[in-house]
């Protein structure tokens, strides 16, 4: 089945050129120091902030595994680099850091190992409902989860207090306060509806009930594919409307120009995950004065909340890994601590799916001065990650990210298209990817 899904796999995820050392090189380097020599070593890829100090809390306590950590390079520089691992049958690491939407497309390539064997189980109790499905695949568990990213609503109060709205709690008050702060004359608009969105628009789509792909890998030949559905087809009408008024941006997320329009006041309110406080706040150039606040995420039923996320990663282990018993150790535990997870919560802005620090006093009553002494946590994320079900990735989430990102454009930025039209598109595309990549379409 490697072989056979090799396409699969480069297309949808090796978007980048390879660069610097080979992944060989990556996985048998060490970053930092190995208190036991003696002891086996585990050789682990990640680009988590602060990560050294959470791979020095391990090697300290563990006296018979030693984690060996190299970044090799984050996202799909790294996933290029393992794409290239699978290829050639060596060179990827032990444990890999992998968000959870790209699980299923390496797992398809036989190139992560079913941790049910190793313990999984034994863990389970320890995450939520939602953050364990999104790691799983029918009865399978392909990693292990470490952080999220349910969605809230980060705002300037200043900003809405300047002009007397108050703060959207359904997608209703939303456009009405987007009008609002136009009809008021105001420099910039409520927030931003970027086109290169991918994961956020698939959240937002979610939220109106969207179920985009049903797949299990007990079934690996079989994918359904439902992208053209009433609920998405509502949600990009919704956002295309304010667009074509004026009343939100369609600015591309995470460029310079986006990040300055971010904290300058451009944007009242960012529609964001449980990271982007993180993110917004390692930004320069914020005005002075501002005011930020968090609050729950615009509800399409007051009544009937839906919680969603947006992003999340976790640690899997290879199929190339010299000792899986080791590495699958490494895997639970390396994030297993509140320890640790005080390092990636106080310097890297992490929201940790280890229930026992998710759920704790001190995560709860963390105040953050950037939000003026707000509970964020308490208040918003939370209940977020509380809420949320879980999500089904397709084993070539990445191509299919990539097409509803043009398909997006085509309604907001080009106008093209309109949005039932664009989806229906997207349908087509997804459907004759799949039949042409082997799979057999159960929709």
């Amino acid at each position: 089945m490697k072989r056979l899904f090799a396409g699969v796999g480069v297309t949808a995820i090796a978007a980048a050129a390879l660069t610097g050392c080979s992944a060989g090189e990556a996985a048998a380097s060490c970053t930092n120091e190995i208190v036991n020599a003696d002891a086996t070593q585990v050789s682990v890829w990640a680009w988590y902030p602060a990560f050294e100090d959470v791979v020095d809390l391990f090697n300290e306590t563990h006296d018979d595994v030693q984690v060996c950590w190299t970044n090799a390079g984050q996202g799909n520089d790294e996933y290029t680099k393992f794409s290239t691992s699978i290829e050639s049958g060596s060179g990827a690491p032990d444990v890999i850091m992998l968000e959870a939407e790209v699980l299923s497309s390496f797992s398809i390539r036989d190139a992560l190992v079913d941790l049910t064997e190793y313990g999984a189980g034994d863990v389970k109790g320890d995450y939520t409902e939602g953050a364990w499905k999104d790691v799983s695949s029918g009865d399978a568990v392909y990693a292990i989860p470490v952080d999220g990213g349910p969605m809230g609503m980060l705002y300037r109060q200043d900003i809405l207090d300047e002009y007397g709205i108050a703060v959207p709690t359904t997608w209703d008050e939303f456009a009405a306060a987007a009008q609002a702060l136009k009809d008021a004359g105001a420099p910039g608009v409520l927030a931003n509806f970027p086109p290169n969105g991918r994961a956020f628009t698939q959240a937002l789509f979610a939220q109106a009930g969207s179920v985009p792909f049903t797949y299990d890998s007990a079934s690996p030949l079989e994918v359904g594919i439902d992208v053209n559905d009433q609920g998405s087809k509502d949600v990009l009408s919704y956002w295309n409307d304010l667009a074509e008024a004026g009343l939100v941006a369609t600015d591309e997320a995470f460029t310079a120009d986006y990040n300055t329009k971010l904290v300058d006041g451009t944007y009242a309110i960012y529609v964001a995950a449980a990271w982007g406080p993180g993110y917004l706040q390692g930004l320069e150039g914020s005005d002075e004065g501002a005011e930020w606040r968090a609050a729950p995420v615009p509800q399409w039923d007051a009544d009937n909340p839906v919680q969603i996320n947006w992003g999340g990663s976790t640690f899997a282990v290879t199929s190339q890994a010299s000792d899986p018993e080791a590495a699958a150790t490494v895997a639970k535990e390396i994030f297993g601590t509140e320890e640790a997870w005080k390092i990636g919560i106080e310097q890297a802005a992490l929201f940790p799916l280890w229930t026992p620090i998710l759920e704790s006093d001190y995560f709860a009553n963390l105040e953050y001065p950037f939000f003026g002494g707000q509970q964020i946590n308490k208040d918003v994320f939370l209940p977020a990650a509380a809420g949320y079900s879980g999500f089904t990735f397709s084993p070539f989430q990445n191509y299919a990210y990539d097409q509803l990102q043009e398909e997006v454009t085509s309604v907001v930025v080009d106008n093209e298209k309109d949005p039932s039209a664009a989806l229906d598109d997207l349908q087509s595309t997804l459907d004759q990817y799949a039949t042409d990549q082997g799979f057999e379409l159960t929709n």
